[in-house]
């Protein structure tokens, strides 16, 4: 099996792989178009990043600069919008629902790493999926931790660092973020 298959089969794996080296190289390319094509010519997406996305819903807008590791793994609903400097870690399946908004700097992982320092210098690391349901307001600088599933119309506050799964509706704050 191949770090990749690893990677998405949600097994242990090493990131330090040439395919995943490749795969992050390719993001990082469409990333950069994105983040220094200008704004009127870039539009809500820039074509290099929205061809590398799993899937980009009607009318989403991200704003630069955007960073992806891997993008192929990254979904947006319909009018979903990232502002400024988001950071999508998308070592795993990341899913943003329909209406969801993200203030400045959220930062999403996937990524968890190997608590063993010397497993850890190798690269070894695991993915989990992170789920943002519909119509969720994410404040700035909300870390959303890997594994973590927000339910639909959720509010996140900013600043906030999301370790738990977030239910329906609620309103978390802090870190770790509890229910108000």
């Amino acid at each position: 099996m191949t770090e990749r298959q690893k990677m998405e089969a949600g097994d242990w794996y090493r990131c330090l792989d040439p395919e995943l080296d490749a795969l992050r190289a390719t993001a990082r390319r469409a990333v950069h178009a994105h983040n220094t094509c200008p704004p009127d010519e870039r539009g809500n997406l820039a074509p290099e990043l929205a061809a590398l996305l799993a899937h980009v819903g009607q009318d989403c807008f991200v704003e630069a600069p955007f960073h992806c590791a891997y993008g192929i793994n990254l979904s947006l609903g319909d009018r979903v919008y990232l502002n400024a400097g988001c950071v999508v870690l998308d070592t795993a399946p990341v899913r943003i629902g329909n209406d969801t908004m993200l203030g400045p700097t959220v930062q999403i992982y996937c990524a968890e790493h190997a608590k063993d320092p010397a497993l850890r210098a190798q690269g070894l690391e695991i993915a989990h999926p992170v789920t943002i349901g519909e119509n969720v307001w994410i404040g700035g600088g909300a870390i959303i931790m890997p594994g973590v599933t927000i339910g639909d119309r959720a509010i996140i506050g900013a600043g906030s660092i999301v370790t738990k799964d977030v239910p329906p509706r609620a309103t978390v704050v802090g870190n770790p973020a509890r229910a108000i």
